[in-house]
């Protein structure tokens, strides 16, 4: 038995009738949320506002069916859509739940018109309407879903997200108290250093004065801060090593909890790849599925943008659409893998192009290897399929 990993983003079902199914669109706000819709036997189509959210949504949508009931019409399906943002997909998974077909949309393929335009909660609700009927008519290209994933998917991102923001959040800190000490003439103090903050009684300013007291007490409380994130950025980092390591079953042999970690010690066994990247390219793409290599590039953001028009053809570089998250991982790792894995033949590949360009374009090559490497660790975790040349170490 196996189990389905992230779902693909759907495509129009097609056996939707539109004189027995209750087609609804919801604009999310934090107080309010507004729900239009087309009802089979109403003339008009329907706009309901109500602040108890899934509740006061599930009322809207029962009402429909019984107004729609009452016109002589039979309702078999009722489908919902939203788009993607701040609320998350815990909407669309409870509405499945109790029955009610749910869809969400991405939210930059809804076309609107350009230049200034008038913007209320009510146009968009009927953008989105139109589009996400287009959608179910059969028109692909109307309006783009995305994919729902489970509790458990959703779950498996914290860590490597919570990382990233830890250590964006750690560099600011020290940045500035960098700042406050060059402020005094101290730009050679290093903040990275424990001892620096044990000094700071010590500290003769450039003028040779000690450090004044409202600047000392903020250094002190932003060194406090700094000790935190560290601390915190440990605990995620000593999670990571206990996987690396763990052998024992999580949840039967088949369960996606197992499935990630096994990915995961697969993916730290590469020579050069560290456990936070292992456990960022797991959460974020080897748990998901893709048709194909052009998909996974598409995903990450890494294939070209084609500027096409007559007879005019040119490249206006990377398309930077997907996930910036895993693009800014992929390109660090195969700078990495220049080192750790010289004999690879992703890395000889790289090194003959430069070679030929007499130096030139390593930047560029560098995003080429990067695409080609995701490509391959893909497969790797995928088949097992070993990159050539790839060094493997044992965990």
């Amino acid at each position: 038995m196996t189990i389905a990993v992230y779902d693909h983003a759907p495509k129009p079902p097609g056996s939707l009738d539109p004189a027995t199914t209750i087609t609804a669109v919801v604009e999310l706000s934090k107080r309010t949320w507004l729900v239009g819709g087309h009802v089979p036997g109403l003339e008009r189509r329907p706009l309901k506002k109500t602040e108890d959210r899934a509740a006061g949504l599930l009322r809207i949508l029962t009402n429909w069916r019984k107004r729609a009931e009452q016109a002589g019409r039979s309702i078999a399906h009722i489908v919902v859509a939203f788009e993607a943002g701040r609320d998350g997909f815990w909407l669309a998974r409870w509405l499945r739940r109790t029955g009610i077909e749910a869809f969400v949309i991405h939210p930059s393929s809804i076309p609107v018109p350009r230049g200034a335009r008038v913007k209320t909660d009510r146009i968009d609700t009927g953008m989105l309407l139109r589009a996400f009927s287009a959608w179910l008519r059969g028109e692909p290209d109307a309006c783009r879903m995305v994919a729902i994933p489970a509790r458990e998917e959703e779950d498996l991102r914290r860590p490597s997200r919570e990382r990233a923001e830890l250590v964006t959040e750690r560099t600011r800190l020290r940045n500035r108290i960098r700042s406050l000490l060059t402020v005094h003439g101290l730009s050679e103090i290093n903040p990275n250093s424990p001892a620096t903050f044990r000094k700071l009684e010590q500290l003769r300013t450039a003028e040779g004065e000690p450090l004044p007291p409202h600047a000392r007490a903020e250094i002190e409380r932003l060194f406090e801060r700094l000790a935190l994130v560290k601390n915190q950025i440990k605990v995620i980092e000593a999670d990571y090593a206990r996987r690396t390591v763990e052998n024992k079953r999580v949840e039967g042999e088949h369960s996606f909890a197992a499935q990630a970690r096994r990915r995961f010690q697969q993916l730290v066994t590469v020579t050069g790849m560290g456990a936070a990247t292992a456990a960022t390219l797991v959460a974020e793409v080897f748990m998901r599925n893709f048709a194909d290599r052009r998909a996974l590039a598409r995903f990450v953001g890494l294939t070209g943008t084609p500027d096409e028009s007559g007879s005019r053809r040119r490249d206006r570089g990377l398309m930077k659409a997907g996930s910036a998250r895993v693009r800014h991982i992929m390109i660090q790792l195969a700078w990495r893998m220049l080192y750790h894995q010289p004999n690879s033949a992703l890395v000889q590949w790289y090194r003959d192009r430069v070679a030929k360009a007499n130096g030139a374009g390593r930047k560029t090559f560098i995003v080429a290897l990067a695409r080609k490497l995701l490509i391959a660790l893909w497969r790797f975790v995928q088949s097992g399929q070993v990159p050539e040349g790839m060094r493997l170490a044992t965990v």
